[in-house]
């Protein structure tokens, strides 16, 4: 199961400058993220401490630091600062995507969907909801119902990345890699830096991948 990636943006220093407890914070922040990049997690966590400190109600930190919890093998700190996240920012998608791809490796899919649902009633015209209940039934087995929720999301936001990537897996899984062609170069053309579905398109493409063929 894939990890979604640090969704913090970087930091600049105004040289100079009196420093304040915005440019501690951004120097903080900007201080775990080099350390996590690096996979050095206990003192990336560390770092997003301090900035918490001066932030607490921050979900941004909150949910970098369950992502250091999780790396350094502490399922139990990592949940309680997911759920900390998500209770400041509930629209969080990528940290409701950890917590669910938590609950799953503890096999607790039941409450994992049961998180998901929620959120889909809440909020019905949330393409990220909809994104994130097609990944749980891409990894339930449920290709169609996969298919659907998935297409639902693209009909609300047809540039939401997470759901093209997404579907496009689930093409790959039904044997249409032409299709999940389409969707992956739909998302690099979204976001230039996918560096991993770039090599997937070359490698999708040197096995003969072309325009979609009609149903």
């Amino acid at each position: 199961m894939k990890r979604a990636l640090l969704a913090l943006s970087l930091s600049f220093w105004l040289a100079g400058c009196v420093t304040t407890s915005d440019d501690r914070f951004r120097d903080y922040n900007d201080d775990g993220i080099h350390l996590f990049r690096e996979g050095n997690y206990h003192d990336a966590r560390e770092s997003f401490h301090e900035a918490l400190k001066l932030r607490p109600d921050d979900p941004a930190v909150l949910y970098n630091i369950g992502e250091c919890y999780y790396r350094m093998g502490n399922a139990g700190k990592a949940e309680q600062s997911y759920k900390e996240c998500l209770f400041r920012a509930p629209n969080h998608a990528a940290c409701r995507h950890s917590l669910a791809v938590l609950m799953m490796q503890q096999n607790r899919k039941a409450e994992a969907g049961k998180m998901i649902e929620d959120w889909l009633i809440r909020e019905p015209k949330l393409a990220a909801a909809y994104a994130e209940d097609g990944w749980y039934w891409h990894q339930s087995g449920d290709l169609i119902r996969a298919q659907a929720r998935l297409q639902q999301a693209l009909e609300i936001d047809p540039h939401d990345l997470r759901a093209l990537i997404e579907l496009g897996q689930v093409y790959e899984t039904m044997n249409r890699p032409d299709r999940a062609l389409v969707l992956y170069e739909r998302a690099v053309d979204k976001d230039p830096k996918q560096v991993e579905l770039k090599s997937r398109i070359q490698f999708l493409l040197a096995r003969g991948a072309g325009r979609p063929r009609p149903d």
